[in-house]
């Protein structure tokens, strides 16, 4: 049964603020269990890079507590990546992900974006139907993603 954070709250913040880079070590964490043959344990965290002109780094807290977090990154003037979509695993499943693709789309649409595009793991099946229950279909993949097998690729047109 799915639950409810009525106390939801989504803001924008720096990607490199202690709440965004706790949110990508839980998500890095996670891919590493998720592709635990592919990704090397030696291999250092990921990090976030700073924001840029025509970016958004979202985060969504329940009870001042950060618990969900994604990105628009321009890509050109026409289209920006969806990136760092995470939801930590206790705050799942209670509509918390569609609520920050909500307000990204929204914000692409007032930044002049006519298009997003994201990338996930072929492993994260949960995320792949969120995105496709959003409006999103797959495509080929695009820039750093065309060699990667594990890749999955999807587009939405805004509507403006």
């Amino acid at each position: 049964m799915a639950r409810t954070f009525p106390e939801l709250l989504i803001e924008a913040r720096d990607p490199l603020s202690k709440e965004a880079l706790f949110l990508l070590k839980e998500a890095a964490l996670e891919a590493r269990r998720l592709y635990s043959d592919l990704i090397d344990p030696a291999a250092p965290m990921p990090t976030n890079q700073p924001s840029r002109p025509g970016d958004l780094y979202l985060i969504a807290f329940v009870d001042g507590n950060p618990v969900g977090c994604g990105a628009l990154r321009k890509l050109d003037d026409r289209a920006a990546e969806v990136r760092r979509m995470y939801v930590l695993r206790q705050a799942r499943r209670a509509g918390i992900a569609r609520a920050i693709l909500v307000r990204l789309e929204e914000e692409a649409c007032l930044l002049g974006y006519e298009t997003l595009l994201l990338e996930t793991g072929n492993r994260q099946g949960p995320a792949m139907s969120l995105y496709e229950s959003y409006g999103f279909t797959r495509i080929l993949p695009f820039g750093p993603y065309v060699n990667d097998p594990t890749s999955v690729c999807y587009s939405k047109p805004l509507a403006g």
